[in-house]
């Protein structure tokens, strides 16, 4: 049967290793931060996308000449960087709650 003392040295030492181990592993940071950059792109890609269908099917249904098209394509492009922005201001909130919480911890 194990001492009790090396028992509780094991104990101490596993907790040391346990708070000196990264939260994430380095790979899964990087897979993480790939997702938000395609997820910013696709915001963008998708305000200019919706925007080039309204505008074109306002400019065939009056069939005027593509100023519709050109108009909402600008104002896609803005709510697609509008989006772009709230999500880094998500992430960043949410770094900053996560350092936040681990200041404390330690």
């Amino acid at each position: 049967m194990p001492d009790p003392d090396l028992r509780e040295l094991e104990a101490k030492i596993n907790a040391a290793k346990a708070r000196s181990a990264p939260a994430k592993p380095h790979q899964e940071e990087h897979y993480s931060q790939a997702q938000l950059a395609w997820r910013m792109v696709i915001e963008l890609v998708a305000g200019l996308g919706i925007g080039f269908g309204i505008g074109y099917g306002l400019d065939w249904l009056f069939g005027t000449l593509p100023i519709f098209m050109v108009l909402f394509v600008m104002l896609g492009l803005a709510a697609g960087i509008k989006t772009m922005l709230r999500s880094a201001q998500e992430i960043q909130d949410k770094k900053i709650a996560d350092m936040a919480k681990n200041d404390e911890g330690a």
